[in-house]
């Protein structure tokens, strides 16, 4: 059996760093700050994306979102806990689902090393399969190939993987990739986007993995 997570929204709660890291660069480059409600809405697509979203939309060049990503990964990198923390039992859920010899692996959109540094953080006692997130030439979720690489590193089917996620690019995600979703509501979607997508399982508290 596989479990494989999602990291911002499902793991982590990231977004006070993301949305700190976003105004920073826009304040930087001359642009107007975003509230962290409108930057929860435009995270779930990678950095990029999340950029292109928080610029207004005249604004939205090739030439300011290069000037952009340089200045957001200079203070994310340095900034990635600042706030950010576990969601309320999510450790206690991951530990025991590793006493139940139970495979659990990462796959998200955050940039790879941020990914890694992160997990490492803040649960370096759980053994992941793998720890995936976005790879320079390989295409972002909601494609299925960061879910194929993890199936391949842990030799485990996919009539045996649970993807867990909390957005709708998540459920596409699961969809696209022929495994099993789970859609949780802690996050930073709604119960009714995630609904829409008609997941195998839908839950609103870790602990409701376990009984899964």
């Amino acid at each position: 059996m596989l479990v494989i997570f999602d990291l911002d929204g499902t793991l982590l709660n990231t977004i006070d760093d993301l949305a700190a890291a976003a105004n920073h660069a826009l304040v930087a480059c001359g642009f107007p700050a975003r509230s962290v409600e409108e930057c929860r809405q435009f995270v779930g697509n990678g950095v990029t994306k999340l950029l292109e979203r928080a610029l207004p939309l005249a604004d939205c060049t090739a030439e300011n979102l290069t000037r952009m990503r340089e200045v957001f990964f200079s203070y994310y990198d340095a900034h990635l806990w600042d706030q950010t923390r576990p969601y309320s039992g999510i450790a206690d859920v991951l530990t025991e689902l590793q006493t139940r010899k139970i495979k659990l692996a990462v796959a998200s959109n955050k940039y790879q090393s941020a990914t890694e540094r992160l997990v490492e953080h803040f649960f370096s006692n759980i053994q992941f399969a793998a720890v995936l997130g976005q790879r320079e030439n390989i295409p972002v979720k909601p494609d299925p190939q960061i879910v194929e690489d993890i199936l391949q590193a842990s030799q485990e089917p996919k009539s045996y993987c649970l993807y867990v996620g909390d957005s709708d690019v998540d459920m596409q995600t699961a969809r696209n990739a022929g495994v099993k979703a789970c859609g949780v509501t802690w996050g930073f979607r709604s119960w009714e986007v995630l609904a829409a997508y008609k997941p195998t399982y839908l839950i609103n508290h870790p602990q409701e993995l376990l009984v899964l």
